[in-house]
């Protein structure tokens, strides 16, 4: 009786850890980035000496590339960036590369402006690169890696969760074109 107890008990354990888990991954209903109602606010200067509010971009589609200029994978970035910039340059979707490069020449991730700037014309990058120096927009909208993506719907408003990492095998446009042309065609 002792032992069949136990393994009822452990099996039980097992399942409820399980379950419990997958309801922490699997749901994106849980999270709050991921409802309607995460919408993001944030000031963001310009490489230019400019600012991108997000109270300027409502009403269009936006997408925000995060990366850095010291990762390797962020020049891989930057030229998906720039072709899904160019496939959508008519319609109602604005592109962003947001640099998390430091502004404090004392870290070690540290990139002035002039650096950005150079980086982003050696990697054939033509859009406005923004910065999250303090990475505070990067932590808000709940990435956990560099690079990553996330699409903002006309409202401000978080589409999906954030896409961290760069696949190797795709490319960006094609991983991001579906949602965004159901996104633009209905108007969201």
């Amino acid at each position: 009786m002792k032992k069949t107890n136990r393994r009822g008990v452990l099996a039980l354990t097992v399942s409820l850890s399980v379950l419990f888990a997958n309801l922490v991954t699997a749901a994106p209903f849980l999270s709050p980035l991921a409802g309607a109602a995460s919408s993001v606010d944030f000031r963001l200067r310009t490489t230019e000496g400019g600012e991108i509010t997000s109270e300027m971009l409502r009403g269009d589609v936006v997408v925000l590339a995060f990366g850095a200029s010291w990762l390797p994978l962020s020049r891989t970035q930057v030229q998906g960036v720039q072709e899904l910039a160019d496939k959508y340059r008519d319609g109602n979707l604005r592109v962003y590369w947001v640099s998390t490069d430091s502004e404090s020449p004392k870290s070690k991730n540290y990139a002035t402006d002039a650096q950005l700037r150079d980086f982003a014309k050696k990697h054939g990058l033509k859009i406005a690169v923004l910065r999250d120096p303090e990475g505070a927009l990067f932590k808000q909208i709940g990435a956990d890696q560099l690079p990553a993506v996330i699409i903002l719907d006309r409202q401000g408003n978080i589409s999906g969760q954030p896409i961290g990492g760069l696949d190797p095998k795709g490319k960006l446009i094609d991983q991001l074109a579906p949602r965004l042309d159901s996104m633009l065609s209905s108007g969201n």
